[in-house]
């Protein structure tokens, strides 16, 4: 039993450097918005006037004070990068012509494709630091210091499990030929149905059900009640990396059956 240990760590290590150095060669080599004035303009200067808008928005209608909008933007601002990233990290692979050679790698396919969605993990939980700091300087968010480890959590589970949605849609890039549309879709639907920016109770029945089974519902509501000092509600940060996962296991489904039928087809490669 013991001398099978090496093995399995030497497999481990072989996955975990897969996963981190191939998802940062991937992140490096497929996108344009790494290069500094990019990144910023892209994925932090466009939250931030989004968590503006808003916040004056709401003060306007008298809907809900700045905290519920304060809150919710800073984690529905992960979504930026994980939703787009997670869809591009599959899309682009076959825009720019290497998803067969990806394809043709004899490693397993999940952390595979996972280490390209990590870096959007890490990009998501930025962006959801950058943004609750601006509102604490910038709209004078207080929120308590015992309540920042576990808005960490939320943070992390929020980015991870919006960043396996992105995966899951990005799956759709074997098969369709116009992804990003189902991302700009996407994005909005997060806006709406996730409580971040529109009171769920205001919503119709069904909307509400299905933003229970979106990512980012959850993680919004358990920020929301750790500002206000109420501590971690296990409950709903459980479902929201619950729902990540489900979301991980559709994202490896649908590659696995995209990647077969397009192999049958000889269409990985056709635009």
């Amino acid at each position: 039993m013991f001398h099978r240990i090496p093995h399995l760590a030497r497999r481990i290590v072989r996955t975990l450097r897969l996963v981190v150095i191939g998802g940062a060669l991937s992140y490096r080599a497929l996108f344009n918005w790494t290069t500094p004035p990019m990144f910023i303009g892209t994925l932090l200067v466009g939250p931030l006037l989004q968590l503006l808008f808003f916040v004056f928005l709401g003060r306007e209608l008298g809907v809900a004070d700045d905290r519920f909008y304060l809150l919710g933007n800073a984690v529905v601002a992960a979504s930026t990068a994980c939703v787009y990233g997670g869809t591009m990290a599959i899309a682009n692979e076959r825009r720019y012509g290497t998803l067969g050679a990806v394809l043709l790698s004899p490693r397993h396919r999940a952390p595979l494709w996972f280490g390209r969605a990590l870096p959007y993990v890490l990009n998501g939980l930025l962006i959801s630091v950058f943004t609750l700091t601006a509102a604490c300087l910038l709209l004078g968010l207080r929120v308590p210091v015992g309540s920042l480890p576990g808005l960490g959590a939320v943070f992390v589970a929020a980015a991870a499990g919006c960043s396996a949605f992105g995966l899951a849609l990005g799956a759709l890039g074997l098969r369709f030929r116009d992804v990003f549309l189902v991302s700009n879709v996407a994005s909005s639907v997060l806006l709406l149905l996730t409580g971040a920016n529109v009171p769920r109770e205001t919503l119709p029945g069904w909307m509400r059900t299905f933003g229970d089974v979106l990512p980012l519902t959850h993680a919004a509501e358990a920020a929301r009640q750790l500002s206000a000092g109420g501590g971690l509600d296990r409950g709903r940060l459980g479902a929201e990396v619950a729902t990540g996962a489900g979301y991980a296991v559709l994202a490896v489904v649908l590659l696995a059956l995209f990647e077969r039928g397009s192999r049958r087809r000889a269409t990985l490669d056709v635009m």
